[in-house]
C-alpha cells in the first residue's frame, strides 16, 4: 500500500470487533512510528498501550464518572467562528445521521458520545501523553507521530479512531496508565479490527475544496 491510499483509506472508526490484537504487531507501530519527525529531534511523545483487564478496569472508571475531570486543555476555542462553526456542526450531524439518530433523541446521542469511553469497542486503547514543560511545538509534533500510527495501522488492515475526549480523564488515564506527574494526557486512540457491517463505519466526514485554504504563488 503507498502513503496516497492509507491517507485515503484512513478515517476515524467508531465501531470495532473484539478481536485481540498481538503485542507484537501494536509495539511494531509504535516503534515504526517514532521516524515521525520532531523539532530537534525531541521525540516528546510517551505511549501507553492497554488491553485486557487493565483497559476494562479504565473504561469501568470512565463509565462511573460520565462528566468527566477538569479537562487537560479546551479542544476547541469558545464561541467558535466561522467557518470552523459550521463544519463541526455539519460533522456532527451527517455522524449522527448515518446512525439515524436523529437530533431531537438527545438521550440516543448522549449514549452514542459516552461510547468515545469505551473506545468504540476497541481491543486496544493508545494514550498519548507528553511532559507538561513542552509547548504547543512539540504538541504539533506528537499529532504528526500520531497521524504515522494511524496510516502504519491502515497498511496493517487496522482502523483507529484518534480521541482528545480522552483529556477530559487526566486523573483516571494517569492511574491506569501510572503517568508521571509531571506528564499530561495529551490524546487517546482506539485500535483494532474496524467492524465493517456498522453503517457508522460507511460515514466519511467531508473536506473542502483545497481551493478554498490553499494559494499556490509563483507556480506557472
Amino acid at each position: 500500500m503507498n502513503v496516497s491510499d492509507a491517507i485515503e483509506a484512513r478515517f476515524s472508526a467508531r465501531a470495532f470487533k473484539p478481536d485481540p490484537m498481538p503485542r507484537a504487531l501494536v509495539a511494531e507501530i509504535l516503534a515504526r512510528a517514532a521516524r515521525a519527525p520532531s523539532g530537534g529531534n525531541l521525540q516528546p511523545w510517551r505511549v501507553y498501550a492497554l488491553t485486557g483487564a487493565p483497559l476494562a478496569d479504565l473504561k469501568a472508571d470512565v463509565a462511573a464518572n460520565p462528566f468527566g475531570e477538569t479537562p487537560e486543555y479546551e479542544v476547541y476555542p469558545a464561541n467558535l467562528w466561522e467557518p470552523f462553526r459550521t463544519r463541526r456542526f455539519e460533522n456532527g450531524e451527517q455522524l449522527y445521521a448515518a446512525i439515524d439518530l436523529p437530533r431531537e433523541d438527545k438521550p440516543a446521542r448522549l449514549r452514542q458520545l459516552a461510547r468515545n469511553g469505551e473506545l468504540f469497542g476497541a481491543p486496544v486503547g493508545l494514550f498519548f501523553t507528553l511532559d507538561r514543560k513542552l509547548g504547543p511545538p512539540q504538541w504539533s509534533d506528537l499529532g504528526m507521530y500520531m497521524q504515522s500510527v494511524m496510516l502504519l495501522a491502515v497498511e496493517r488492515g487496522l482502523a483507529t479512531c484518534a480521541q482528545e475526549y480522552w483529556a477530559r480523564y487526566p486523573q483516571t488515564v494517569a492511574r491506569h496508565a501510572g503517568l508521571p506527574d509531571d506528564h499530561m494526557v495529551f490524546s487517546g486512540m482506539a485500535l483494532g479490527y474496524g467492524d465493517p457491517a456498522h453503517p457508522i463505519n460507511a460515514w466519511r466526514s467531508t473536506r473542502d475544496d483545497a481551493d478554498l485554504w490553499c494559494e499556490l504563488k509563483g507556480f506557472e
